[in-house]
């Protein structure tokens, strides 16, 4: 808690005025000053965080306001009901007249759509429309990657190149729940070219805040695809909705064909491989967890997700160490999932005392880190300018036994750091040690209950896909010129 009222902006010990610093990151910062306040306070907090695009709210609350006794009838409290817009009828008619105009058009579905609830009734709007689903990184689950409609992620990084393919392709986008955020936009001029724009987000100063749409709706994403699925689903019936199934089955056939390989053979590894064996190896339930790298770049590029809140992922501030604490949160919120959690070396070192925490508390999931001993991601921005400074976090560990592989070379031994924090680590050298390693994990985690770590050693240096516009990405690595390059990719079937 805060310091006394009294010791407030005298410089005290911990007294910092935290209410004007956590203003720019909270929907809501405040310091209660009077005792009586409080039941308000925490009725508008409440009802602020979770009306239009949740949201944190800080309550600050000084010592001797925690200490006051107040007169506080809990039978006649209320809560404020949470604050949703919706969309009218007559807009939900306007936009999909827009969309019926269009040739070749698309949904982005953003994670306002899993806040929502509503990723059933954007498959459904998607059916009976005919029209191919581009989630974000943050929707990504709200339709099934093995959907035919699902047409792939579109961005600088985390995306497919089917995904940007097909948004090059486009002539009109209906965006549901998004921001179009930079990594899934680059620029303006490039994603916007050629085609037109319909905005439904629930957040009013979200419209037209990257770009003006041609027409923008503010409203919950639940409340907009309800709308969406009634006017569509009466129209079909009428016969007054075009077919889609021309520009659907294109879509479908750059799914199949506009792949990246993952079948390598090198060791140490490419990490291409081990998503790969993640994906033979992982059930369509499982849930993921990461935050920023390379790791998670890659992740979006070559694993799968078949249901919402089945990507955890932090958004736009990726801060690295956050995956520990949040496949800790998932295990917390409900025990019953399969969690995966995955991290590059630098972000599972970043917090990786945490760990104990797990063991502690008896918080079993499975940690995958891929560990190339680099900071791989700003590596890999560096030697685009021809520099490599301070990125490697490589030495010759003298703890090493004279048995040791390559990992001696690596640095700080996360099997024994694991280990020492009471949970359990296995380390991986070869692809085909990766499926008995994740058998074995999920024994361990049966039998003592706690996180259990498999450690992938990587090759030291492999580039991930990316570019600077969605029309310019650079493959750095072969593409798949046959289906067992890629044997893990999603093969939808083309529409009747």
């Amino acid at each position: 808690g805060q310091a006394p009222r009294a010791r407030l902006y005298k410089e005290d010990f911990q007294a910092v005025d935290i209410e004007s610093i956590s203003k720019p990151v909270t929907k809501w910062s405040v310091t209660v000053r009077e005792p009586g306040q409080v039941p308000q306070v925490f009725q508008q907090a409440f009802h602020l965080m979770r009306s239009g695009r949740p949201g944190p709210v800080l309550i600050d609350l000084p010592f001797d306001v925690q200490m006051a006794q107040i007169e506080f009838d809990i039978d006649s409290y209320e809560p404020l009901k949470p604050y949703k817009p919706a969309a009218s009828r007559a807009q939900i008619e306007r936009a999909i007249e827009m969309l019926n105009a269009a040739e070749r058009p698309l949904i982005v579905a953003g994670g306002g759509v899993i806040n929502a609830d509503a990723s059933e009734l954007l498959v459904r709007f998607a059916e009976a429309t005919g029209v191919p689903v581009i989630p974000t990184l943050m929707g990504w689950g709200s339709i099934p990657d093995d959907h035919p409609l699902m047409a792939g992620m579109c961005g600088l990084q985390t995306s497919h190149r089917y995904g940007n393919a097909t948004m090059l392709a486009s002539d009109f986008v209906l965006g549901i729940g998004n921001r179009w955020a930079n990594r899934h936009t680059g620029s303006v001029d490039v994603y916007t070219k050629g085609r037109k724009f319909v905005h439904v987000d629930i957040e009013p100063t979200q419209i037209g805040r990257v770009f003006t749409p041609d027409f923008g709706i503010v409203s919950d994403a639940k409340a907009a695809l309800e709308l969406f699925v009634q006017v569509a689903e009466e129209m079909k019936a009428a016969g007054r909705l075009p077919s889609r199934r021309e520009w659907a089955n294109a879509c479908i056939e750059r799914k199949r064909t506009m792949l990246r390989k993952t079948n390598f053979d090198e060791v140490p590894m490419k990490p291409q491989r081990v998503y790969q064996c993640m994906n033979n190896n992982f059930d369509n339930d499982t849930c993921y967890v990461s935050t920023i790298g390379l790791s998670q770049i890659a992740a979006a590029q070559f694993l799968h997700v078949y249901n919402p809140r089945h990507w955890i992922n932090c958004g736009q501030a990726g801060p690295l160490g956050w995956t520990i604490p949040a496949a800790l949160g998932v295990r917390a919120a409900d025990p019953t999932r399969k969690i995966v959690a995955l991290s590059g070396d630098y972000d599972f070192q970043f917090m990786i005392e945490e760990l104990a925490v797990g063991a502690q508390f008896k918080l079993p999931y499975i940690h995958i880190v891929v560990n190339n001993s680099y900071l791989g991601l700003i590596r890999q921005a560096q030697r685009g300018f021809e520099m490599d400074y301070c990125v490697q976090l490589a030495f010759d560990n003298i703890n090493a036994g004279p048995d040791a592989g390559i990992e001696s070379s690596y640095g700080v031994d996360h099997m024994k750091v694991v280990e020492g924090l009471g949970c359990k680590a296995i380390r991986v050298n070869r692809q085909e040690e990766i499926a008995p390693a994740i058998r074995r994990a999920e024994a361990l985690m049966a039998e003592h209950g706690v996180p259990v770590v498999i450690e992938v050693m990587l090759e030291r240096v492999t580039n991930i896909a990316m570019g600077t516009e969605i029309d310019n990405i650079t493959e750095f690595e072969p593409l798949a010129e046959t289906p067992a390059d890629a044997p893990t990719a999603v093969a939808a079937v083309l529409l009747d």
